[in-house]
Order: structure tokens, then C-alpha cells, then sequence
């Protein structure tokens, strides 16, 4: 089973949106696959509740029970699991990264995002996952992104492709309980989310199972 946690100490991010891109693209591709939201708004899980679909299934789950459920998730024959995390809450983060595969570090190009993004950079190294900055809420163009990109190499950080832009097909999308991939096949925004599928897939985890 392959397990991604996607940790930023910033809010904003879009963590839950790409939660629920990744776990629908990775649901096409062929995994069974579930989101264990950790966030006490439990955005995800409110997604889930407004879907006409089951899958990908969405678990509203404490931080203290996250082991004991991605044992049951495994023991159900599930194979791709997305950790949603909320913000400013250290210790739910820490608790994700331990028994997450992967990290995402969902990042807007902003300078206080790339300093949370900083403190999650030394979690993530302190446990050894294999871990990725992926900007987020792009804006078409701007000397931000540029900046943004050459602070995350300075720190010798990986950096996920596609970067995911400020597109209104994600929140159209997240009110009808549908992924972008479902909302509009072949926008811009699905896109982002199906390259940034494949590249989690192949740059963050060993050979497909």
C-alpha cells in the first residue's frame, strides 16, 4: 500500500484539493484508493458526504488513531491512501509524516508559505520520507513563482511538476462533490492534477505494485 501525506504549517494551500485529485487520479489508474482526513474541519470528508460516488472513500479520522487506521485500510486490500492534514497543528504533521511513504508540501508562491514551508522542510528530513514541494494557487505569471522556485532549490528541496494554478474549476468542482478530473476531463486544471498524479507516482514511490 502507498501512503502520501500532504503537510503544510501554512493554511490555504490547498491541501484538501489535492488530496482529492490525487486520489481520484490514482483510483482511474487502477488502486483502490481512500483519504484519511486529520483536518477538524474535515473538509474532505464533507466532499465525500456531498459525492454521488463512493469511491474514493473519505475517513474522518483523529491523529491517534492514524496507525491503527491505515491498518485497517491495508487489511481491506486498499492501495493508495492520501493523509490530509490541517494547518498550525505540529503534531498532528509529525504524526502523519511517521507512517506516511511520501510527503507533498503543498506551497503558494508567497513569502510566508515559504517559510512554513521551511519547518516542514526539517520534519521531513528529520524521518527520511521522500518528499516534494508542489506549488500551489499559481497565478498566470509573475516574478513570485520564479523567486519561489529558486528559494525551494536553495534549500535543496525537490520540486513537483506541474505546478497547480488559481483555477475556478477546483472549487466548481469541490461544491459538486466531483474531482476536476470528473468536473472537466480535459480543463487546464485536470490536467495539473493528473500530472502531478503521475509524477507522486513515479518520482516519490518505487515501481507500481
Amino acid at each position: 500500500m502507498k501512503t502520501i501525506a500532504l503537510i503544510s504549517q501554512k493554511g490555504g494551500v490547498g491541501k484538501t484539493t489535492l488530496a482529492i485529485g490525487l486520489a481520484v487520479a490514482a483510483q482511474k489508474d487502477g488502486y483502490s484508493a481512500a483519504i484519511l482526513d486529520l483536518d477538524p474541519q474535515a473538509s474532505a470528508a464533507f466532499w465525500h458526504d456531498t459525492r454521488n460516488n463512493e469511491t474514493p472513500a473519505v475517513v474522518a479520522v483523529p491523529a491517534s488513531r492514524l496507525k491503527h487506521m491505515l491498518n485497517a485500510a491495508r487489511e481491506s486490500s486498499c492501495t493508495f491512501v492520501v493523509i490530509d492534514t490541517p494547518p498550525f497543528a505540529k503534531d498532528i504533521a509529525f504524526e502523519a509524516v511517521q507512517h506516511a511513504d511520501a510527503v507533498l508540501i503543498p506551497t503558494r508562491p508567497a513569502v510566508l508559505d515559504v517559510m512554513a514551508m521551511v519547518k516542514t522542510l526539517e520534519m521531513v528530513r528529520h524521518y527520511q520520507k521522500p518528499a516534494a514541494v508542489v506549488l500551489t494557487l499559481c497565478p498566470p505569471k509573475g516574478r513570485e513563482i520564479v523567486d519561489t522556485i529558486d528559494t525551494i532549490r536553495s534549500l535543496g528541496a525537490d520540486l513537483a511538476a506541474p505546478h497547480i494554478h488559481n483555477r475556478i474549476a477546483y472549487s466548481r468542482a469541490q461544491q459538486t462533490g466531483r474531482s476536476v478530473q470528473e468536473f472537466e476531463p480535459n480543463g487546464k486544471a485536470a490536467y495539473e492534477i493528473r500530472q502531478l498524479y503521475v509524477y507522486t507516482r513515479d518520482h516519490l514511490f518505487p515501481a507500481k505494485e
